[in-house]
Formats: C-alpha cells, sequence, structure tokens
C-alpha cells in the first residue's frame, strides 16, 4: 500500500482545507488559530477550481482564500522553503487583499477585517512558540491601534513533541506535520473535523488522477527549492571569493611602499592591474 500524500504540499492543503465539501475542516482551523470571540460558524471559499488553477498555471501560487460569516477576508499560504521573504511577502499579499476591497469612491468604512496566515515547514521568527500573531500596536505602551489586519505565522518544525492534543491548533499543526502519526491515529477518534481531514487525505492518496497532479506538484516545488538551494550555494561562495579578494587587497595596500608589482602579485594572487590601481 502507498503512504498518504503530504499534506504540507499546497496542492494537497488546498484540497483538504479549501474544499467547499469540507467547510467543516477550515472553520475548525481559524477558530484554532485566530481564537476569536465570536467563533467562526461559516465560511465562502474562493478559487475553489483548483484543478483548472494548476493545469493552467503549475507555478501559480495555491493558497487558501476565503471570507468568513463575520466579514473577515483570510488568506492562508503554506510553504515548504525558507525564501527568506516571508514578512515582505505576506505583508504585501495582506495590503493587497485589504486594497483591493474598495472600488473607485466607496467608502473606507466598507473595509473588513484582513487575515494573513502563513503555515512554515522550517524555523523562521526568533521566538520559540510555533505559533504568533501580530496586530499593529503603540510601540512604547502596546496598545493596540486596531486589529483591522492581522498576521499569523505557524511554524511547524517548533511544535514540541509533547505537545497537548487536546489543543485544536496543536492538532492541526501535529496533522500536517505527520498524518500518519500515532497521535492523529488517536485524534481521529475522537476529533470529527480531524476525521474528516485524514479521509479525505486517504480518499486523495488512492486517487490516481489526485496522486499523479501531487507528484506533477512535488516535483515543481523540489526543483524550485533545488534552485534555491544552488542559488545559497553561489551565493556563499561568491561571498567567499568577496571576502578573499578583500583579504588580499589590504595585504597588497601594505606592501605597496616595500615591494614591487609583480612580487606583490605573486604574494597575494591579485593581477598587476588591480595591483597598479592601488597606488
Amino acid at each position: 500500500m502507498r503512504g498518504l500524500l503530504d499534506p504540507k504540499v499546497d496542492f494537497v492543503f488546498k484540497n483538504i482545507f479549501g474544499s467547499p465539501k469540507h467547510p467543516r475542516i477550515l472553520i475548525s482551523f481559524l477558530n484554532a488559530t485566530l481564537n476569536p470571540v465570536n467563533k467562526i460558524t461559516g465560511v465562502e471559499i474562493k478559487g475553489t477550481d483548483l484543478e483548472k488553477q494548476f493545469i493552467d498555471d503549475k507555478y501559480s501560487r495555491l493558497d487558501v482564500k476565503a471570507t468568513t460569516n463575520n466579514n473577515e477576508i483570510i488568506n492562508i499560504e503554506i510553504q515548504l522553503k525558507n525564501e527568506y521573504n516571508m514578512i515582505q511577502r505576506s505583508l504585501y499579499y495582506l495590503s493587497k487583499m485589504y486594497e483591493e476591497q474598495l472600488g473607485e469612491g466607496e467608502e473606507y468604512s466598507k473595509l473588513n477585517r484582513t487575515i494573513c496566515i502563513n503555515i512554515l515547514n522550517f524555523k523562521y521568527l526568533k521566538t520559540e512558540k510555533f505559533h504568533t500573531g501580530y496586530r499593529l500596536k503603540e510601540i512604547e505602551t502596546n496598545e493596540e491601534l486596531t486589529d483591522i489586519i492581522e498576521m499569523h505565522f505557524i511554524e511547524i518544525p517548533k511544535l514540541s513533541n509533547e505537545s497537548d492534543e487536546k489543543d485544536m491548533l496543536m492538532a492541526w499543526t501535529e496533522f500536517l506535520r505527520d498524518p500518519e502519526s500515532e497521535k492523529v491515529r488517536s485524534l481521529e477518534m475522537s476529533i470529527e473535523e480531524i476525521r474528516e481531514a485524514k479521509d479525505e487525505l486517504v480518499r486523495m492518496s488512492n486517487d490516481e488522477k489526485q496522486r499523479e497532479i501531487y507528484e506533477m506538484r512535488a516535483k515543481i516545488l523540489k526543483d524550485k527549492v533545488s534552485a534555491l538551494n544552488e542559488a545559497e550555494r553561489k551565493g556563499v561562495e561568491k561571498g567567499i571569493q568577496q571576502g578573499i579578494q578583500q583579504k588580499s587587497i589590504e595585504i597588497a595596500k601594505n606592501l605597496l611602499d616595500i615591494l614591487d608589482d609583480e612580487t606583490i602579485a605573486t604574494k597575494t594572487g591579485l593581477s598587476i592591474d588591480v595591483i597598479k590601481k592601488l597606488r
């Protein structure tokens, strides 16, 4: 028997958490993440034609977009690899979602609460907490200006192995981390939404067409990660070379008054032309 698909791959995540067939899953996840005073009881999920979206543009962002019964606009994105721009990226999409609510001439009072939730399969922020939420606050007093925009980070690797299974956000994060774990098997016995998500994951995993699209998406994401790793490697190598070059130049400057150009070139590895420019 083949294993389950990885729910951290965005194609799978969106099929489970962004499907209008299973609104209870998203509602449960949002209530666990946002912990609202007025619990979310309904969601309208956007962009549900996932297969068409993926086939038309294989490099598109497969995030989950929804509006809640509390008139909140939600965007959930899952990231497998640290691209070192998550805060800027999330702020950009958050501001874009906020701005797009108004047509020309419409009043600002029509703007609704806008929330970005970033699920990361890597450690990113300095805090040890696996879940953090941010709003606009006064710098010294910490007084909240408004809750109309909000940003959350869920860092899966920071979830403790001793996590409290009664905490719903911990339960959902455990499901994303390892849906075949003993913890998740226990959770699906007691939590209907977890069981519903697991059943959908099993269904997808046994569907040849879904698995084929998953394999395509997983390869694209793997290639993207490989490209990022290669760029990082080249960046490090370039930095090392630049450091060596700078050190050689400093040595050459100290030798200008006591040695000829040819000898300095031999000792530092710099070209004669570079040394002449230092004089």
